[in-house]
């Protein structure tokens, strides 16, 4: 079973989900005893397939829909640009978040990515051909060193150099991406805390008075067949993550998560 690296106490509650309803949604404390307020799952999905974690960093708190859909590896489409930005700014892909990579004239299906962009805006822009450059200059060796360190899914990058993320070989799991923000956001990945923290800065999404989303969409463009939506919002002094995947588009998967998260008052 795949676990996540810290509170596996909450993992384990949430293994005991897998043999009630999967299509429902369960609030699971440390002790692993469900509460009574629940989040609508059949109503933020509304007949897509798909899951939902959030989770607590506070309290530990994990709100979950379709646990079981949870634990599946999917390739991480653009969602893969967190790991890919912190990995170029540590090796010196990259030098910040401010670093201009001139636009090759090459016409793609979104107006916004054709034009030069910085780590910052191909970040806010998901646009690919940035984070496809960023990690040919990064190359195998190290990013495969990276992938490995911070254990990224299945940390299978043996697809192209520069798109093994988008519908080839590395795949992860909803629970393992909640995993991998908590760490991001407590900054305990390999990284130097100034990496971390630009990468954080970047991902803003929604920047309110009450509280902040970091979040970061994708979408497999083939077919819009699987989407996601993973990150963390700050909220006075909690910080709750989540991650989200759908039988849609990113788009789809952010308005499940953004309305989970009004649901729960985090925003």
């Amino acid at each position: 079973m795949i676990t996540w690296r810290k509170n596996k106490r909450v993992v384990l509650a949430l293994t005991a989900l897998l043999f009630a309803n999967t299509t429902g949604s369960a609030v699971l404390p440390v002790h692993a005893v469900p509460k009574e307020n629940k989040l609508p799952c059949n109503e933020l999905f509304n007949d897509v397939q798909g899951t939902l974690i959030v989770k607590n960093l506070k309290t530990d708190r994990v709100y979950v829909c379709n646990p079981e859909r949870s634990q599946q590896r999917f390739t991480p489409e653009s969602s893969f640009k967190i790991p890919n930005a912190l990995i170029g700014l540590e090796v010196g892909a990259v030098r910040d978040e401010y670093d201009v990579k001139r636009w090759d004239n090459v016409v793609r299906p979104f107006e916004e990515w054709n034009r030069d962009h910085t780590l910052g805006s191909a970040m806010r822009a998901s646009a690919i051909w940035y984070y496809q450059a960023m990690a040919r200059d990064i190359g195998v060796d190290r990013m495969k060193n990276y992938v490995d360190r911070i254990r990224y899914g299945n940390m299978d990058i043996s697809g192209s150099s520069d798109a093994f993320w988008l519908d080839s070989s590395l795949k992860i799991s909803a629970e393992e991406q909640v995993g991998f923000m908590e760490d991001l956001v407590e900054e305990t990945l390999p990284f130097q805390e100034q990496t971390m923290k630009t990468v954080k800065r970047i991902m803003i999404d929604n920047d309110q008075d009450n509280y902040t989303v970091h979040g970061k969409t994708g979408t497999r463009l083939s077919d819009m067949g699987l989407g996601w939506y993973v990150g963390y919002v700050e909220h006075g002094k909690t910080d709750w993550v989540f991650a989200a995947n759908v039988d849609s588009s990113g788009t789809s998967a952010k308005m499940v998560t953004l309305e989970a998260l009004k649901r729960l008052s985090i925003l």
